[in-house]
């Protein structure tokens, strides 16, 4: 197989599984040889074979026998005597300092690109607050929302502001499921020393999506150990998760009321005039891009108006609008948006779910979700659960 097909396979790899499982688990791989249908990887230790074989294996084969190759399994060795290279290692900086990213920043995602509304206001001022540096203010800050709603974006923008603010900043962001894969390898490579190291000599933490470490015992004890050291030494922490500490399941309680005693702010799904907003940043920048396209008057309005849920579909969906546009040489119309967008359109029609309502039963009631759909039997919080 060559390395043009390879790479082939990882680009597939990496849209099917997502930026943050792909440079865990998928980049460390270097493929060494495909013979009588096995395809053989070198990997830095046995564990990250058997986690790739176990999680990942039946897609790699998929997506290598989609390139034209004829597999049937994968083989994992670990090379017995130079080991690859460490991928996305810190970059040392003058005066024996750190800075570095393990997960790498998006140069799209920074403030000025972020669109400020009601649902995300308060979110985006407390991120430029801590982007700000100086003194910490309140540690840590917790970041929660849906999918698509800009918890990333705002990660980014602030280890983006901090890296160019203060560039002598250990700053270290970072996947949950990253932080679980250092944790585990240094376990079995018995370098826990190193590992401790590296975490606690930060002087900004951020971790992204950490509801993955839920019922991860021994990943949360060692960060719960790591989150207590630096909020003693007076350093930054930034989290992430897709809902709040409270809600977040098979966490321990210490860490949930850690991640509580800080700045938690939700960003709220978008609403039209919001998403309206952030259409228009993006034509501003499909407009250098395409000078020659126009669109037409209610077009933006149409798609803010129905694709609701989503901000990633929605800006997916005005690019391929464009592309598809610039590529028939037709203006973008009412009528082309609606052919071209047909599969999204009827994915995006609105489905309500027992979620969605919960949700919005114990926001209109202003008690916790978790209260609502617990144990707790007084009248404040039964009655929002019957309507519910």
């Amino acid at each position: 197989m060559t390395n043009d097909i390879w790479a082939k396979v990882l680009s597939a790899l990496k849209g099917a599984l997502g930026a943050n499982s792909y440079s865990s688990w998928i980049e460390p791989l270097e493929f060494a040889q495909l013979s009588g249908g096995v395809a053989t990887f070198d990997v830095p230790t046995n564990f990250i074979g058997n986690y790739v074989s176990q999680n990942f294996g039946d897609q790699i084969i998929y997506h290598m026998n989609n390139a034209g190759e004829e597999v049937q399994r994968l083989q994992f060795r670990v090379p017995s005597q130079t080991r690859p290279a460490e991928k996305n290692k810190t970059v040392s900086k003058p005066g024996g300092r750190k800075t570095g990213t393990d997960a790498p920043l998006d140069a799209r995602f920074t403030f000025d690109t972020f669109v400020v509304g009601k649902p995300n206001e308060l979110a985006h001022a407390a991120a430029r607050r801590v982007a700000e540096g100086g003194p910490v203010t309140f540690n840590p800050l917790f970041l929660y929302g849906g999918v698509g709603l800009g918890k990333t974006h705002l990660m980014h923008a602030i280890a983006a502001e901090l890296k160019q603010r203060s560039p002598e900043l250990n700053v270290l962001y970072l996947s949950a499921e990253q932080f679980m894969y250092r944790f585990i390898t240094a376990l079995r490579e018995r370098k826990m020393m190193d590992f401790k190291q590296l975490f606690r000599s930060v002087d900004v933490l951020m971790v992204d999506d950490v509801q993955f470490i839920g019922g991860k015992d021994s990943t949360q004890e060692e960060f719960f150990h790591t989150f207590n050291a630096l909020v003693d030494g007076q350093k930054q922490i930034i989290i992430s998760a897709d809902r709040a500490p409270g809600e977040i399941k098979d966490l321990e309680e210490r860490i949930k009321s850690r991640l509580q005693c800080g700045l938690v702010v939700d960003l709220h799904p978008t609403d039209y005039e919001l998403r309206l907003g952030i259409l228009q940043s993006k034509v501003e920048v499909y407009a250098a891009q395409y000078p020659d396209l126009e669109i037409a008057s209610g077009v933006l309005e149409f798609l803010a108006h129905r694709i609701s849920t989503n901000v990633r579909v929605l800006e997916g969906a005005l690019t391929r609008l464009f592309a598809f546009a610039s590529l028939v040489g037709r203006e973008i119309t009412l009528e082309l948006a609606q052919d071209c967008l047909a599969d999204i359109l009827r994915a995006s029609d609105r489905k309500i779910t027992i979620e969605e309502i919960q949700r919005r039963v114990s926001e209109y009631y202003n008690i916790r979700l978790s209260e609502m759909i617990g144990p707790k039997r007084v009248r404040t919080i039964a009655r929002p659960r019957q309507v519910a």
